[in-house]
């Protein structure tokens, strides 16, 4: 089915045309989205992770006419760093930074890459661009967003000079004065670029706990440099359906990555997560790990895919993945992958898919723990590998706090 179909008839030139005038964009800016929105009539939805008879996630169905409304964003936006880095919102960043900007807009999720991010291309008009110095050390920086339109399009961008380091939390949520009513249905669509130049580091973590009427669509991908790092960390709590993808290109000698997820799905939420890295250059190093629970009738579908090149000499590539099912009617899948085409590799990749162990329960409730509090502390527990993982203090005490919070609710 072509996504041609889904071109919804109240997106036009002139709104597109619209909301860059209102950002005072350059010509160059402005021809880019004018060239995404064009190419939506001919661009696919991004790719599904399917399993042998089943597609998980089907953005076909979804009535993109009904749920993008263009020239009615609104949120509330903090956007906050230390004075030696420029954290800037997006206007100002195409005043200030402008030659930034054309180098590296587009140039590590191709606006054109798929049907969604060309819409997010054409229609964003709200954004961060996160400068840091060479030399600079930078902590601190956050971003938060509250949702209060039917239909929101964020881009960040993150650049970082030689020998400097930043350390980004970002959240995104569903303002309390959000202007549609409860029940009606909201579309985030989230697209980050981050590049990290020669010996920098980038720790990126990012919390979403949107409302659980909305429909969720993020990229994150950063490319590295000689000797740079980037760290993802990501929590995905809200929404009714999330489409994620969190990347890393290891593009320069001796550059590492490590991407740590974690995600909580109750009710009827489904979640469909995407997790590469692309081995590029020589002595690389990746680390991929994600843990999740799916609960009621949730759904989660998962691919890491960890990607050797031909000249990705001394390469070392692991991937770990569990899930955690806490009712009988939820489901989950898990399809770990490794494409090797360099023999100097030291790669694994594991996936499990389970259910709390009977004989860990019934060993703390004979001894006077009753079961619904017996059966927290192990799901909590379950969370430990992960959450050791993240060294941001804040997301990790937010994590801990909703996940708890997820299963004081539970009946």
């Amino acid at each position: 089915m072509s996504a041609g179909t889904q071109v919804h008839a109240n997106l036009t030139e002139e709104q597109v045309r619209e909301i860059s005038g209102n950002l005072d964009e350059p010509e160059w800016l402005l021809a880019t989205r004018l060239e995404a929105l064009e190419a939506l009539d001919d661009l696919d939805m991004p790719d599904v992770i399917r399993t042998p008879g089943r597609d998980w996630t089907n953005f076909h169905e979804l009535d993109f006419e009904s749920l993008v409304d263009p020239l009615n964003a609104a949120e509330n936006k903090d956007q906050v760093g230390p004075e030696d880095v420029d954290v800037l919102p997006w206007a100002e960043a195409v005043d200030e930074h402008e030659a930034l900007l054309e180098e590296h807009f587009g140039s590590i999720v191709d606006p054109q890459e798929n049907y969604l991010t060309a819409l997010s291309t054409a229609l964003f008009s709200t954004g961060t661009v996160i400068y840091v110095p060479e030399g600079v050390d930078a902590e601190d920086v956050t971003i938060r967003t509250e949702q209060n339109s039917r239909s929101l399009f964020n881009y960040t961008l993150v650049v970082t000079e030689e020998s400097s380091s930043v350390t980004i939390l970002e959240r995104q949520a569903t303002g309390e004065d959000s202007e549609p009513r409860a029940g009606d249905e909201q579309y985030y669509s989230g697209i980050v670029e981050v590049a990290a130049g020669e010996n920098s580091y980038v720790q990126y973590g990012s919390l979403q706990n949107l409302s659980e009427d909305a429909y969720n669509f993020t990229v994150k991908r950063g490319v590295t440099d000689t000797y740079a790092t980037i760290d993802w960390i990501e929590g995905n709590i809200g929404t009714q359906l999330t489409k994620t993808e969190v990347s890393t290109e290891l593009n320069g000698d001796s550059s590492e990555t490590q991407i740590v997820g974690a995600f909580y799905g109750h009710n009827d939420q489904h979640f469909d997560l995407d997790v590469k890295v692309w081995h590029r250059a020589e002595h690389t190093t990746a680390d991929l790990v994600t843990r999740g629970v799916t609960d009621d009738v949730a759904r989660s579908v998962y691919e890491g895919v960890q990607d050797v090149g031909q000249d990705a000499w001394d390469t070392s590539s692991y991937q770990r993945e569990n899930t955690l099912m806490l009712s009988d009617e939820s489901e989950a899948d898990a399809s770990p992958k490794l494409i090797i085409n360099n023999h100097d590799t030291e790669a694994s990749h594991s996936a499990t898919v389970g259910q709390i162990d009977a004989e860990d329960l019934l060993y703390m409730t004979s001894r006077g723990v009753d079961p619904r509090s017996a059966r927290n502390m192990l799901v909590e527990g379950f969370f430990v590998p992960v959450l050791e993982e993240v060294d941001v203090d804040e997301l990790r005490d937010d994590l801990e706090d909703l996940i708890a919070a997820r299963l004081r609710k539970r009946a």
